[in-house]
């Protein structure tokens, strides 16, 4: 039987911002194929276009060459099928915790017209995941009343509430102290358990790659081609207690020693 076609698809892709002297080329000939349900991390050198290419799978930009392809279809425009999480949760100030997790169904089709017909299934399902994330009770508390930590969780799950096939995250809990941020990996992972949506996260955190992610993509200094795709077959559920283990050890040596490799610029092709 023939290999089933990657769910996410780059081939030969390349990215320039802006035009002329003031151009900058972002992405340089990155290939890569994600499969539907994959965790998968992207790692590399700041300034190398790992959000650049979240960019791009989300439809938010164009690629200047090369094709971007998910669910089978070419990306030509944002597509309806992702969720999105950044470093800063941006949940709307005026807005209850309940509120900004119900925004997705408000705004994103097909859900914006049943919303309208029925809010209750809705509701019900923001309620479960706000439950599911320890943020049960909070419902009716404004972002200013929960703390950095809770804030991040009521984004994955406004993230999550339109039952997108794809979870785009961006350094999520870049901006956390390390036991929040430990804490809420513990929490993404149960979620992608849960459920195995495909997810794209990009990150300078190596251990973090490692607890989350099946496959991690190793990308050199700008512009970003990828250097490395690397699967890691560690046992999951994964504990903090697994990150001490020799194999997780070993393994983020390792991979750390692909990142130093990442730092030198790689040549553009003649």
């Amino acid at each position: 039987m023939p290999a089933a076609r990657p769910f996410v698809e780059f081939d030969r892709v390349a990215l320039t911002y802006g035009e002329g002297e003031a151009a900058t080329q972002a992405l340089d000939e990155t290939t890569l194929g994600i499969a539907e349900g994959e965790f998968v991390a992207v790692v590399g050198p700041s300034g190398c276009g790992k959000s650049s290419l979240l960019k791009l799978v989300s439809g938010l930009v164009r690629a200047t060459s090369g094709n971007v392809v998910v669910a089978a279809q070419e990306v030509t425009a944002p597509i309806k099928i992702v969720g999105m999480a950044f470093q800063n949760p941006n949940l709307l100030p005026w807005r209850t915790t309940l509120r900004n997790v119900l925004l997705p169904a408000e705004i994103v089709q097909p859900h914006r017209a049943r919303f309208r017909r029925d809010k209750a299934p809705y509701t019900e399902r923001a309620r479960h995941l706000l439950q599911t994330v320890g943020l049960g009770g909070f419902e009716g508390k404004l972002p200013w009343q929960l703390s950095g930590g809770m804030q991040q969780r009521a984004s994955l799950c406004r993230a999550l509430m339109h039952e997108p096939s794809l979870l785009l995250l961006d350094e999520p809990f870049g901006a956390l102290d390390a036991f929040t941020r430990e804490e809420l990996w513990a929490v993404l992972q149960a979620l992608w358990m849960q459920r195995r949506f495909t997810v794209i996260l990009v990150t300078h955190d190596l251990r973090e790659a490692l607890f989350l992610a099946d496959t991690i993509y190793v990308m050199s200094a700008r512009p970003g081609r990828i250097l490395l795709r690397k699967r890691f077959e560690l046992p999951r559920p994964r504990t903090l207690a697994s990150t001490y283990e020799p194999v997780f050890v070993e393994a983020l040596a390792e991979l750390r020693s692909h990142i130093a490799e990442a730092r030198i610029p790689v040549p553009a092709p003649a």
